[in-house]
C-alpha cells in the first residue's frame, strides 16, 4: 500500500465513524446544520475552480442561498413529519422551493446591477453562482430529507452514505488492479468500465446487508441501490468534467487523500436525490 492509499485509508477511518454517528444518533437539525457546512465547503471549492478559469462568482450571495436551500428542506422534513396534524399544516406559511430561489434571483440581480465588476463580467459571476446552487447545493440538500422521513429517515440516509462509499472504494481498487477499458480518458483517465462495475455490484451488495435490518422490502432496497449508484457514478463524471476543464487535479485539499470537499460529495450530490425520489415516489404511501 503507497502512502497516497494509506493516507486515503486514515482519513476515512476518522471520518466514517463521525458521520455514521451523526446520521444514526443525531436529530435533523444537526444533520441540516453540518449538510450546510458541508454544501458551503462544496460551493466555494466550486468557484474556485471557476477561479481558475477567470470567472468569479458573488459568493458571499450564493452561500447564504446554500444555507436558505438547507433551511427549506429541513423545514419541508419537518411539515411532512407533522402533517398530520391538519390546522398546524393550514396554518403554516408556505416557504417553498421555489421561493427560496426566487428570492436568490432577485437578490444577484439587485448584486449585479449595483455591481462595480465590468459589464462582461456579470453575466458569468450570475451564470456560475447560480450553477453552483443548481449543480451542487440543491441536489445534494435531499440529504435531509432522507434523514427527516419518520422512522426510515436515519436509515436511508445512512443506506444512501454507505453505498456511495462502497461503490466508490470497490471502483477505486478493482479499476486499479483489473480496470482495462476506460470509461471516459478524456474526462477521468483513471474511471474503467470494470471500475463502474464494481461500483454497481458494490451497491447492490450494500442494499442485500441493509435488507436485512430496514422495513424496506429488498426488491425496492436493490432498486434504489442500482438508481443511486448509477446517478451517484454520473455525479463523479460531472465533478471530474468540472475540474478537467480547468486543468485541475482536486477541487481542495482539505480532506487528505481525498482531495477537497466536493471530491469527497461528488458522488453523494446526484446519489442522494435518485434515492429520495425513488423512495418518495414509489414508496412514500406505505410508510
Amino acid at each position: 500500500m503507497n502512502s497516497g492509499t494509506k493516507l486515503r485509508v486514515l482519513t476515512a477511518a476518522i471520518l466514517i465513524p463521525l458521520v455514521v454517528a451523526a446520521i444514526w444518533w443525531g436529530p435533523t437539525w444537526l444533520i441540516a446544520i453540518v449538510s450546510a457546512l458541508v454544501a458551503i465547503l462544496a460551493l466555494l471549492e466550486f468557484f474556485s475552480v471557476a477561479a481558475r478559469q477567470g470567472v468569479q462568482a458573488y459568493r458571499l450571495w450564493s452561500c447564504l442561498g446554500a444555507v436558505g436551500i438547507i433551511g427549506q428542506q429541513f423545514y419541508a422534513s419537518r411539515m411532512a413529519s407533522v402533517s398530520h396534524l391538519g390546522e398546524l399544516w393550514d396554518r403554516s406559511p408556505r416557504i417553498t422551493m421555489e421561493f427560496i430561489l426566487f428570492v436568490f434571483v432577485l437578490g444577484i440581480a439587485v448584486i449585479a446591477l449595483g455591481s462595480s465588476r465590468s459589464l462582461t463580467e456579470v453575466l458569468p459571476s450570475i451564470s456560475v453562482s447560480a450553477a453552483g446552487l443548481l449543480f451542487v447545493v440543491l441536489p445534494f440538500s435531499t440529504v435531509v430529507r432522507l434523514h427527516g422521513v419518520d422512522l426510515l429517515g436515519p436509515r436511508l440516509l445512512l443506506f444512501t452514505v454507505v453505498l456511495v462509499w462502497v461503490g466508490d472504494t470497490a471502483a477505486y481498487f478493482v479499476g486499479r488492479e483489473i480496470g482495462r477499458w476506460k470509461m471516459s480518458p478524456h474526462i477521468s483517465p483513471n474511471k474503467t468500465w470494470e471500475g463502474a462495475g464494481a461500483n454497481f455490484l458494490g451497491a447492490l451488495f450494500v442494499a442485500a446487508v441493509f435488507g436485512y435490518w430496514s422495513r424496506i422490502p429488498p426488491a425496492h432496497m436493490l432498486g434504489m441501490a442500482a438508481v443511486g449508484s448509477i446517478a451517484g457514478q454520473i455525479g463523479d463524471l460531472f465533478e471530474s468534467t468540472w475540474k478537467r476543464s480547468a486543468d485541475v487535479k482536486d477541487s481542495g485539499s482539505i480532506l487528505p487523500g481525498h482531495g477537497g470537499m466536493l471530491d469527497r460529495i461528488d458522488a453523494l450530490i446526484l446519489a442522494a436525490p435518485a434515492v429520495w425520489y425513488y423512495f418518495e415516489w414509489i414508496l412514500m404511501k406505505k410508510y
